[in-house]
């Protein structure tokens, strides 16, 4: 069985966006010690999974990019998950190798359960969850999250975007691994419980 992981930057007053979904607080406090940790579940991954309004944002704009994210977001096959239909926004291009694994996305628009489910059965390497605090929310009702990685920035919201609200029931985690980096970030590694 395949392990799925999920990866979010929260504040510390528990967001992970602010009320308009704005991000641009990671990055003030992220360092290149930290950068590397992030980069290291991604590499490590043999599937992206990723909900579709943060699939139609960065399907444009990784294909491009440099930086040391660039190279396993391009590389690594993706699956985008929908109730609301998908279009592929890539759809005539010219495509190099890496715009042509993100318009080539397995897309899955039933019980997201039953996908995770579906993907986890195949063989191969971990998933890694990202995308938006709706997707993760989604993922997190599941119960299927094998491993949390949870990165807590040094910056207060006041308000914003949640992952764990409406949780149906509590979620014991079982705390694995701490990392603290230069610039304030710390990164929490939890199992369930």
């Amino acid at each position: 069985m395949r392990k799925l992981m999920m990866k979010m930057s929260i504040s510390v007053d528990g967001f992970v966006g602010g009320p308009n979904g704005a991000t641009d607080w990671i990055f003030k406090s992220s360092d290149e010690e930290s950068t590397a940790w992030a980069v290291g579940p991604v590499r490590e991954a043999g599937l992206i999974i990723i909900g579709r309004k943060s699939f139609e944002n960065m399907a444009p704009y990784w294909p491009t990019a440099t930086g040391p994210f660039a190279a396993p977001m391009n590389e690594i096959p993706k699956a985008v998950f929908t109730k609301n239909g998908f279009k592929n926004i890539l759809p005539n291009a010219e495509r190099s190798p890496a715009a042509a694994s993100w318009a080539e996305a397995r897309v899955f628009d039933g019980d997201l359960a039953d996908g995770i489910r579906k993907l986890k059965s195949e063989p191969g390497k971990p998933i890694n969850a990202i995308g938006g605090a709706g997707f993760m929310r989604s993922l997190i009702a599941t119960g299927l999250i094998d491993e949390y990685h949870l990165v807590t920035h040094p910056v207060v919201l006041g308000d914003g975007l949640t992952i764990f609200n409406g949780v149906a029931q509590p979620l014991d985690l079982k705390l694995v691994d701490v990392k603290a980096f230069p610039g304030g970030v710390i990164a929490h590694t939890y199992h369930p419980a």
